[in-house]
């Protein structure tokens, strides 16, 4: 066999390829993403928004574009530095917004922010063409008694889990939320945070009492994912979001941002379900637990 011809520039001169290097995620780095600025789309409106990590809240969502200083209120700057977002100005000519103030898809009083008002506008022109294209359902949020206890299999759409005893709202249903982490091929990991072969937790219904500090729902029982029986380990897995493998790889970088977000029984109440998701047996009295559901 002949052998491969070797590329040559135009002057005749060989080109070396350099080895391909993987980007890696730094031990002192305050998110395990290996970029910051992640691209999404509202739940809600659609419009397109970017994640950002804060000091030690929950991720933020940003609209993708700046914005003049003056044409924002003070109170609503941001500033994104070293890939973290920060809720206050730079003292420069242009600031960030969330997306939180504009989402058209959200009872905002716009008499409170008039200078935001023409984006809003926008943003929400933007939705009813994606709606009338197909491109966008938005989604209905259940409100009701009817609609937290339908006549049907309970399946939460965005289950309540407790994790490490703090609960946390879901983003999707159970056999629906993906590892985050990072394959070889450097593609988001397939694998599901149920393990067919792996401890799971179990269904209970509890009150639904509030954190220290806020006013909590009287004689309200809802449906928990509880996972306070589980290891040590395997809680801290299921709150980083990875599969078993990649929970033993830790060098392994993300690549989404996970979908837990704090439970609040009185800003997320329409997610309140009181039914558990199986009717196999009755749960005892006083919040017993019922079996998994795989």
């Amino acid at each position: 066999m002949r052998p491969s011809p070797v590329p040559r520039r135009w002057d005749g001169s060989p080109v070396l390829a350099h080895p391909r290097r993987s980007l890696c995620v730094d031990p002192d780095s305050p998110s395990r993403l290996l970029r910051c600025a992640q691209r999404d789309r509202c739940r809600e409106c659609g419009n397109q928004v970017e994640w950002y990590q804060r000091v030690r809240d929950r991720p933020v969502r940003l609209h993708p574009q700046e914005l003049p200083t003056a044409a924002v209120p003070a109170d609503h700057h941001w500033h994104v530095s070293s890939g973290l977002a920060y809720p206050s100005g730079d003292g420069s000519a242009w600031c960030r917004l969330t997306h939180a103030s504009v989402c058209p898809a959200r009872d905002i009083d716009t008499a409170a922010v008039p200078e935001l008002t023409g984006l809003r506008r926008t943003l929400a022109v933007n939705t009813r063409r994606m709606v009338d294209a197909g491109r966008f359902t938005p989604a209905a949020a259940p409100t009701g008694p009817a609609a937290r206890q339908p006549e049907g299999p309970c399946r939460p759409a965005r289950p309540v889990v407790q994790i490490l005893y703090v609960r946390y709202l879901a983003a999707r249903p159970l056999d629906e939320i993906q590892c985050v982490a990072q394959t070889r091929r450097r593609v988001r990991c397939t694998a599901g945070m149920l393990a067919s072969d792996g401890p799971a937790g179990v269904w209970k219904l509890v009150p639904a009492t509030a954190t220290q500090g806020q006013l909590a729902l009287p004689a309200e029982m809802m449906a928990l994912y509880d996972l306070s029986s589980l290891p040590y380990a395997e809680q801290l897995r299921w709150r980083t979001q990875r599969c078993p493998q990649h929970a033993a790889t830790p060098t392994a970088a993300d690549l989404a941002l996970t979908d837990w977000e704090p439970f609040d029984p009185l800003v997320h109440h329409t997610y309140v379900h009181r039914r558990l998701p199986t009717h196999s047996r009755r749960p005892q009295p006083g919040g017993g637990a019922q079996k998994a559901v795989r």
